[in-house]
């Protein structure tokens, strides 16, 4: 297994593979995972570097929409394509489509804009939550179990991530609510491009985001044949922040029905920053007792 920050860094150094006036080619390499299945996260980040390298330089995103299509092969390459939808005087649009074997497996639209000047209020970070350094990492809670699984998510993913107040992994301890907090960090030091730490961000929030659904229903991950799927993914990036220092992402689940679910997160920096926001619906397949 190679190092997971260099890793990821490899996923999203993505390759210009052709430019013209309405569009641009782009192919990134997918990571190695268990299941063969590529990350959704993986995807979304590189669709977000993807249209990043079509923008004037100091514009940075702001918000993005994505559509997961199909589940892509992780033993496959990935090319992109982005179409330069709208260039304004402060805000630009772009689409950008992930393609495998000629078939969409993520649709995305993301839009970016100049800095400015305005109004400011957040909501405020909770704060009478342990901190990182007091809770259990994957590694203490995974590291001895023999399973493909168990040795990726406790060696093989770039970032650390300890739950509040305790991971859903093996069980649901603790009441069975639909909210969570998960402190979460790149495992090392990332370049300072603020770009690539605002597409690592948007890699690290597929990670847990459908997890207060689980422990809403009492289901760890490792329930027999639980099935789980993302539909979509909103997020609005609100203020920079580094993914390389620790960052508390809390989650809600308001509904679950007709086999869908859905999760709102919160992302704050340290310092109580509120850096972005997310939601996501996915699809739960429970097997009938």
């Amino acid at each position: 297994m190679t190092d997971p920050l260099t890793d990821l860094l490899r996923a999203l150094d993505l390759t210009d593979t052709q430019a013209r006036t309405s569009e641009d080619i782009f192919t990134g390499e997918s990571q190695w995972t268990p299941q063969g299945r590529v990350f959704g996260g993986q995807v979304l980040a590189q669709s977000l570097i993807a249209a990043q390298r079509t923008l004037v330089e100091g514009r940075a995103i702001h918000s993005m929409h994505g559509y997961f299509l199909r589940p892509g092969d992780a033993d496959f390459p990935i090319t992109f394509s982005v179409d330069r939808i709208h260039d304004g005087r402060s805000f630009s649009t772009r689409r950008t489509q992930a393609y495998q074997d000629g078939l969409p497996i993520l649709s995305m639209i993301a839009s970016f804009q100049d800095a400015n000047d305005g109004l400011e209020h957040q909501v405020d970070m909770p704060t009478d939550l342990p901190q990182p350094e007091d809770l259990p990492s994957a590694l203490d809670i995974l590291g001895e179990i023999d399973h493909p699984v168990a040795r990726v998510w406790a060696n093989g993913r770039p970032f650390d991530m300890r739950h509040v107040p305790s991971p859903v992994f093996l069980s649901v301890d603790g009441p069975h609510v639909a909210h969570q907090a998960v402190w979460i960090k790149a495992i090392g030091r990332l370049p300072d491009d603020p770009n690539l730490h605002r597409a690592a961000l948007a890699y690290a929030s597929d990670y847990t985001i459908l997890e207060p659904i689980l422990r809403r229903h009492g289901l760890p991950w490792i329930t027999p044949g639980l099935k789980i799927a993302s539909l979509d993914h909103a997020m609005w990036f609100h203020r920079f922040g580094r993914v390389d220092e620790w960052m508390l992402y809390t989650q809600e689940s308001p509904t679950a029905t007709g086999g869908r679910g859905l999760s709102l997160g919160r992302i704050f920096s340290r310092d109580g920053v509120l850096l972005a926001s997310v939601a996501q619906e996915g699809t739960l397949r429970v097997p009938r007792p």
